[in-house]
């Protein structure tokens, strides 16, 4: 049996900045841009050159769901964006705006540092020893 993560759930205030974000200070793809409804749009973004899983930018409806933007995952690290150069990334995106929590640090799986997206999720930007 083959299976595989295709989306993950990524809460977002408004599309628009969050696509904004994705695209222009990580430099992700937009996949998709589907409008489902009024006020609903099926938006799919991934890391350019990657081929699998995507966020899926939900925009929150309730109350409950705006409550988690930002902290989707309780303060701990939430995504793990993996490259095949972190120099040339971690430079990249500093250039861009993207805030950085700490210095780069080699770890024994690989060159890390932990930066936060627009609304204060944490990732790891991770350039592993041994591709996966």
């Amino acid at each position: 049996m083959k299976q595989s993560l295709a989306h993950i759930t990524y809460l977002v205030r408004d599309y628009d900045e969050a696509i904004e974000f994705f695209i222009g200070k990580l430099q992700f793809d937009l996949i998709e841009d589907t409008p489902l409804s009024e006020t609903k749009r099926w938006v799919l973004v991934r890391p350019r050159g990657g081929s699998s899983s995507a966020l899926l930018l939900a925009q929150a409806d309730s109350p409950e769901q705006a409550q988690a933007i930002g902290n989707q995952t309780g303060g701990r690290v939430f995504l793990f964006l993996h490259t095949d150069d972190f120099w040339r990334d971690y430079n990249a995106m500093r250039s861009r705006g993207v805030q950085f929590m700490e210095e780069p640090r080699e770890e024994e799986y690989g060159t890390v540092a932990v930066f936060i997206d627009f609304y204060g999720n944490k990732w790891d930007l991770l350039q592993p020893k041994r591709l996966l």
